[in-house]
């Protein structure tokens, strides 16, 4: 058998395991992060009715990270199976929470919700670029 044949065999054979090797999604953090930015973006402008949330934007670039991730090597399945995850939804959640009570936001106190994304649109944060003032 040919070196190059032998190669080849081995190369296919290594594959699956390549594949296998990839890291859950949640641990790649250009995708993780950008799905954050988006949700604690939303829950702001779920609450405060001075806020708008800029979905065309969001939904921009949420196609943008879902080609990120088929570049990488995820299927639409993973993709899916992350996005649609009650864990990951959940751990999401939590974060998103800790982060508005850390500055102050309560559910209780809507206007705190306003407080923080009019902060964000100021600074043109992560968060602050899918908000709008009304």
């Amino acid at each position: 058998m040919s070196y190059a044949k032998k190669f080849a065999i081995g190369l296919a054979l290594m594959i699956p395991a390549i594949a296998e090797a990839k890291p859950p999604l949640r641990e790649v953090k250009q995708i993780d992060n950008e799905l954050y930015y988006i949700a604690v973006a939303k829950e702001i402008s779920d609450y405060c009715p001075s806020i708008s949330g800029r979905k065309l934007k969001a939904i921009n670039v949420m196609w943008g990270l879902r080609s990120e991730a088929n570049s990488l090597g995820y299927s639409d399945q993973e993709i899916r199976d992350y996005v649609e995850s009650d864990a990951e939804k959940d751990r999401m959640r939590a974060k998103g929470e800790a982060y508005l009570a850390s500055n102050g936001v309560t559910y209780e106190n809507p206007n705190s919700f306003c407080t923080l994304g009019r902060k964000e649109i100021d600074r043109n944060s992560a968060i602050g670029v899918y908000l709008r003032a009304n």
